[in-house]
């Protein structure tokens, strides 16, 4: 079962692709419901205007919303999508780490969106990248042009932009075949019983909670794997660890994490709620990226700071009595 994720990559036309195969444990799924476990950041209600099109087919044949799905059976299409917003380019601050004639490496301030969309119609990355390279207008996706993966709204750290349609090409599969090695740093609740591990739990879009995504059985969601190593652990209860992901599912880290007990700090969908008023977002950085230029061949291996805010933090944890070291930043 294969499916471009959205989080992860993106291609070079307007719609999606996607391309699953129903396993034992999926026959008997309702049609609309299967969709909607297993398409990441997909509305229901897009879902079903394109089973209604029969823009998504099962074995090449259109499907009522109903229809329960059998052992082997393919289904294939490609996602409705409404008529695009006309993009415009606007002065949105990022950091550029790196540019050269065919690809941008950034570090994402938290709190920009990174594409337009429901509720964001501008004032994202994609608006500040067309201002200050209008050359991407017509790289990779109509509404995401030059993005080959993603990081959520109030996630900061860095990122690789495309800026030529072969360059993006290569990136979107240097992603997909997981050669892109990606590093975070994650605030967690709690002290952790390991000092390192290795999760690999499946997930799917939450069956209540569309805006969230949920572990679940192997074979029932996307399989996921996410590294982690405490670097320092601190007195008030809270551990500074690395994540190393070799997949890029939506809300990875948050929902891995969460499911070891140990959720991220400030995270309000995941996490604590009683205890997020202590940080202003969710202290999640992506601090490295490290790939093989698609272009001229060129092993890259990119850092970025953390932000000031998660910065400031950290610096406030240390600063406390009896901090324990763990490890080294």
């Amino acid at each position: 079962m294969t499916f471009l994720d959205l989080e992860s990559s993106s291609q070079n036309t307007s719609a999606p692709t996607l391309d699953f195969q129903v396993s034992t444990k999926q026959a008997g799924i309702r049609f609309d419901h299967f969709l909607v476990q297993y398409v990441a950041d997909t509305s229901r209600s897009t879902l079903n205007q394109s089973i209604r099109l029969g823009l998504i087919c099962v074995d090449g044949a259109k499907k009522k919303s109903s229809y329960r799905l059998k052992v082997g059976e393919h289904i294939s299409g490609t996602l409705f999508q409404a008529s695009s917003p006309e993009l415009i380019a606007q002065r949105i601050a990022f950091k550029i780490l790196f540019e050269d004639d065919f690809l941008l490496v950034i570090s994402k301030p938290p709190g920009l969106v990174v594409h337009p969309g429901a509720g964001n119609p501008d004032g994202t990355l994609v608006n500040g990248l067309l201002h200050h390279c209008h050359e991407i207008e017509n790289v990779g996706d109509q509404i995401r042009p030059g993005i080959v993966h993603r990081l959520d709204k109030d996630t900061s750290g860095i990122m690789v932009v495309a800026k030529t349609a072969l360059c993006h090409q290569r990136l979107v599969e240097a992603f997909a075949n997981r050669t892109v090695e990606k590093e975070y740093s994650a605030l967690l609740y709690g002290t952790m019983k390991q000092k390192k591990g290795r999760i690999t739990a499946a997930l799917r879009r939450h069956p209540v909670h569309r805006q969230k995504m949920a572990v679940c059985d192997e074979g029932q969601g996307r399989y996921a794997a996410s590294n982690w190593e405490v670097v320092e652990e601190y007195s008030e209860g809270c551990s500074l660890v690395r994540v190393r992901i070799e997949t890029g599912r939506t809300h990875q880290i948050r929902v891995h994490m969460a499911s070891l007990g140990h959720p991220v700090a400030g995270d309000t969908l995941y996490g604590r709620a009683r205890n997020t008023r202590k940080y202003s977002r969710q202290m999640l950085h992506a601090g490295s990226l490290q790939f093989i230029h698609p272009i001229t061949g060129e092993n890259c291996d990119f850092t970025a700071d953390l932000w000031p805010d998660f910065q400031d933090v950290v610096d406030s944890l240390r600063s406390l009595e009896f901090t324990q070291i763990a490890g080294i930043l």
